[in-house]
């Protein structure tokens, strides 16, 4: 069961996802929200899994407060301005409904989170790759294909052996703690590199592959103990 909340300065528009959430069999809606400092405070005390949030809204709007959040948290935007859409699928996004929306295409969109659900769950279980979501879909990446990781203010690119990177919303925190113990390492507060692929350590550099990485003077000690 999917636990969800509902945030909306409308509270009709509350209502109209209250209806929709009671004939889905698969999410809980546990409360909804007039104002987001509200939904904060509740989210800092309970685990939710899925968002809906109105953009549009008086003070902080939708974008800035999902900003804030854990980026695993999924979210499905509601809004009744269609200029919304591209930014909000920029933050990852499950799906974006324009008011006013269907029951069907409420469905379409909580059929979607549904799926990542499962696909999270899933690869709980797993030993041997890291599921992401970039790009408008779940990547799956073999750990041993993972040449390092880089942070990018609030985006991390994974550097893959022999394919593009991908670039995701993620904190170079959050990313870390799905990585396998102690396979993988920080350098460097813009670095994470695996240790099977160390080529060289030199002059405060590791070298991997084509790639040089500097060594940040906070992660020196737990280097030197690894090398």
């Amino acid at each position: 069961m999917i636990k969800a909340i509902a945030i909306d300065d409308e509270p009709l528009a509350l209502k109209v996802i209250s209806h929709f959430c009671s004939n889905v069999d698969y999410i809980e809606l546990c409360k909804t929200f007039t104002k987001t400092d509200e939904a904060l405070a509740y989210l800092e005390k309970n685990q939710i899994d899925l968002l809906f949030l109105d953009i549009q809204m008086p003070g902080r709007n939708g974008l800035d407060f999902y900003k804030m959040l854990k980026p695993e948290t999924m979210v499905i935007f509601t809004t009744a301005y269609s200029e919304y859409a591209v930014e909000g699928f920029n933050v990852n996004a499950i799906d974006y409904l324009l008011k006013p929306f269907s029951q069907e295409r409420f469905i379409t969109a909580t059929d979607k989170a549904s799926k990542e659900y499962r696909n999270r769950k899933e690869s709980k279980g797993a030993d041997n790759h890291l599921l992401l979501r970039a790009d408008y879909k779940l990547h799956r990446i073999g750990y041993e294909d993972i040449l390092l990781i880089e942070g990018l203010d609030d985006y991390i690119r994974v550097h893959i052996k022999g394919k593009s990177p991908i670039t995701a919303r993620m904190s170079m925190k959050a990313i870390m703690e799905k990585l396998p113990q102690p396979d993988f390492l920080r350098v460097h507060r813009s670095y994470i590199i695996p240790m099977n692929k160390v080529k060289s350590l030199y002059n405060k550099t590791i070298q991997i592959e084509d790639f040089v990485i500097p060594v940040g003077d906070t992660y020196k000690e737990t280097v030197s103990k690894y090398f």
